[in-house]
């Protein structure tokens, strides 16, 4: 088929339907979804304020912490809004242009946290596992390259996405079964051959994924030996509380992904209404609970957070 034919069956907007079978409880379900981008929002910006303000927090483990908040207020912003204005206004339209930046921004981001938590795992190891050579190891260059490792990987893996979208003809196939664009929910509205669009969408960004677990986990292996060597129990218990909140970070950010892969990949006897649920989850929960956690478990920013919005004299009272 010609080239331009082709384009002539690119739709100019595509109708987001929002969550299959429960249109009539949209207003109630954004109730939930407000109040948790609006906590997370919140919760971020002050953990952003607070390592910016508070020269004692520009520490490699610190600055791998706003970049993860930069990154979940990119992931909720780049979603939620549109969520709620088609709950609350029925805009269900969304452009093909804005649908596709959209996508590229959500898989882009996930792309980037992963690298993020991947780096807070090696800044653990490196911390505990070999304390005297921290502060030559983790430089502020080394951070700075990993935050740009973060956006460059991102960034290769996601771009040929748009690409394998902008040649699929979708023959008036416009309406999307969900609350957002995502990837293989464009791809599966075209009307020509998608095998390409499977196999990268599952292999490569899920592989890479993958790698970045492994990654992490032979992390903890190492950290794990390392602290139970510690002769010290005060420092093992210090070096577990740490380690323990990014631990909780890694849960609440791979087990929603994990579990919304699995279900929407083999979960064919559940329902079409509970995997959209399933798929807001990871761009809700991280970005609200990654800050409560740190937040509560760091007590180092537990501290300066009352310093810089209570206390702003210093006034405090410390633990």
């Amino acid at each position: 088929m010609p080239l331009v034919n082709l384009t002539s069956l690119t739709p100019a907007t595509f109708i987001l339907v929002g969550i299959p079978g429960m249109e009539q409880l949209h207003i109630w379900i954004s109730i939930p979804f407000c109040t948790m981008y609006l906590v997370a929002l919140l919760g971020n910006s002050v953990l952003l304020f607070t390592i910016w303000s508070e020269r004692s927090l520009h520490q490699p483990m610190y600055l791998f912490l706003s970049m993860l908040a930069v990154a979940d207020l990119t992931l909720s912003t780049t979603v939620v809004p549109k969520i709620l204005a088609l709950f609350w206004f029925h805009a269900r339209g969304i452009s093909f242009g804005a649908c596709l930046t959209q996508m590229f921004f959500l898989h882009f981001t996930f792309s980037a946290e992963s690298v993020i938590l991947l780096a807070m795992a090696f800044d653990r190891f490196v911390a505990i596992c070999h304390p005297l050579r921290y502060g030559v190891v983790l430089t502020p260059s080394a951070v700075a390259k990993t935050g740009l490792v973060a956006l460059l990987r991102s960034f290769c893996i996601i771009f040929p996405c748009i690409f394998l979208l902008k040649r699929l003809p979708f023959c008036g196939h416009r309406v999307i079964l969900h609350t957002y664009c995502e990837h293989m929910g464009i791809a599966r509205l075209a009307c020509a051959d998608i095998a390409a669009n499977i196999w990268y969408g599952l292999m490569v960004p899920f592989t890479v994924v993958a790698v970045d677990l492994v990654l992490i986990a032979v992390s903890y292996v190492f950290i794990l030996v390392a602290l139970f060597r510690l002769p010290s129990r005060t420092a093992r218990r210090k070096a577990f509380n740490t380690c323990g909140s990014h631990l909780c970070v890694l849960f609440f950010f791979y087990v929603p992904v994990a579990f919304t892969a699995i279900t929407h990949r083999f979960g064919s006897n559940i329902p079409r209404h509970v995997h959209i649920l399933l798929a807001n989850l990871y761009v809700l929960f991280p970005p609200l609970l990654n800050p409560v956690v740190y937040g509560v478990r760091t007590r180092q920013i537990k501290e300066k957070v009352v310093k810089v919005f209570i206390c702003p004299k210093g006034h405090f009272l410390r633990e």
